[in-house]
């Protein structure tokens, strides 16, 4: 079931991103995320932008949001987006049920584009977006530093 997040959520959406966190270089970040953080990161997206999880048996296994791309005020029809899957729950779907989801209220909400930052290599999260429709714009070579190695970011745009 796909429903809005709500604060109750935080622990297992935290779960499920600092799984990455520790293991991938799909996130940059470096250090695991509290059940309070997330809830705090709930918050702010939530002011202003979608959030939306998916739900199997009373618990969170994947979720979906847009957050602000860039703070000038020109931007604030562009969107950041991202989308996390629980490992046991991969290639059920769940990523394109979510993000179809979010397109739709972005849509409807009058955004116009919604930018995917994806870290390189990650084939699967490339072809994921691709498959919807994202097309890459731009690739910047070793500006992360993760587990010992420099890493590319590339960006993927979808306009609406």
């Amino acid at each position: 079931m796909i429903r809005t997040v709500g604060q109750e959520d935080a622990y297992d959406i935290a779960m499920i991103y600092n799984h990455y966190v520790e293991n991938t270089t799909i996130t940059f970040e470096t250090n695991p995320v509290s059940t309070g953080e997330m809830r705090d990161r709930i918050s702010v997206i939530t002011e202003k932008y979608p959030y939306l999880v998916y739900e199997e048996s009373g618990k969170v296994v994947g979720y979906c949001y847009a957050s602000l791309w860039k703070k000038r005020e020109a931007y604030r029809r562009t969107v950041e987006s991202t989308v996390y899957i629980n490992t046991a729950f991969q290639g059920k779907s769940i990523g394109r049920m979510l993000m179809e989801n979010l397109i739709d209220e972005l849509r409807a909400k009058s955004f116009h584009a919604i930018i995917a930052c994806i870290a390189i290599p990650n084939p699967s999260s490339i072809k994921f977006h691709e498959k919807i429709g994202f097309r890459q714009v731009s690739e910047f070579k070793e500006v992360g530093y993760k587990f010992g190695r420099w890493l590319n970011v590339g960006d993927w745009e979808l306009l609406l």
